[in-house]
């Protein structure tokens, strides 16, 4: 019973491997992953602890990228920001699929009516600049985590939602969908079990590229005073910390800024590899 699966995960990595920037990629994000779920364990000082009489100090054995503004160490609040960049990402895309895979399927499963409002929603929030949007509900409701997260996922959902609605209408028509249904199988199960599985490869791409939308965003909200309010160091205010001392230290903007663009750049590259290896008009490529 093991055999086909596993057959089929080994044909898929070997496709996979071939595009060697993606293994890059790859490699780069599960290493940053790694460092952010043990960075208490790697972040050799508090991110949050300050020495006035150590500022700006630069790379050394003590503090191998220097210190900041205020004295603290910069390698540190680097690792302990990507835990909290990260799981803002990975929260807000989680959040983005889930409302994204409800609204598409029920869209895609009812149809008529139902399906035509759903999708003239779906079109209005895309005419919607979802960043200002994000913007001014944080300005109105308050800047934390949980409200980031929130603003990120429910701005995020509607790509996911015309994908899921786009591959349950290309599979309802088959004869497995027309069986299942003369045979009684319920609206829910026949979602669940037998549309949604079809769906799937492009849910693992559309869920790569919503990380790097949703780090990308939180970033740009830290950066803009919006996103994870201090002391707790993220990516984004991090750079509102340096650009204060972009002429006296740019250092302290390249550090950040190259992680997230690096983070950016390979789930992007993922996401587009992942594409062209589940497609499988790409089979013989």
């Amino acid at each position: 019973m093991s055999g086909p699966p596993v057959r089929s995960i080994l044909y898929l990595w070997r496709r996979f491997r071939r595009n060697r920037l993606a293994v890059l990629a790859l490699a780069y994000l599960a290493l940053v992953h790694v460092v952010a779920v043990a960075a208490p364990l790697l972040a050799p000082y508090d991110p949050d602890a300050m020495d006035l009489l150590d500022q700006f100090a630069p790379p050394s054995r003590e503090h191998w990228l220097g210190t900041d503004e205020t004295g603290r160490d910069v390698l540190a609040r680097i690792i302990v920001g990507a835990r909290t960049s990260l799981a803002v990402g990975l929260a807000a895309m989680t959040l983005a699929i889930v409302i994204g895979i409800t609204l598409g399927g029920v869209s895609g499963l009812c149809g008529g009516g139902v399906d035509a409002v759903i999708m003239r929603i779906t079109d209005g929030m895309l005419t919607v600049p979802t960043f200002f949007l994000a913007l001014l509900v944080l300005a109105v409701f308050g800047s934390n985590t949980v409200n980031v997260v929130l603003v990120i996922g429910a701005t995020g959902w509607m790509v996911v939602a015309r994908v899921v609605r786009a591959e349950i209408l290309r599979t309802m028509p088959q004869d497995f969908i027309v069986a299942s249904r003369a045979l009684g199988v319920g609206a829910l199960r026949l979602l669940t079990r037998h549309l949604l599985p079809q769906a799937l490869p492009s849910l693992i791409v559309a869920a790569t590229l919503g990380v790097a939308y949703a780090v990308l965003t939180e970033s740009a909200l830290s950066y803009l005073g919006l996103g994870v309010q201090p002391p707790t160091p993220t990516w984004g205010n991090m750079l509102t910390g340096a650009q204060h001392y972009v002429w006296k230290r740019p250092i302290l903007a390249v550090y950040p800024g190259a992680v997230i663009m690096l983070t950016v750049l390979s789930y992007n590259a993922l996401g587009d590899a992942l594409s062209d290896t589940l497609d499988p008009r790409h089979a013989g490529t």
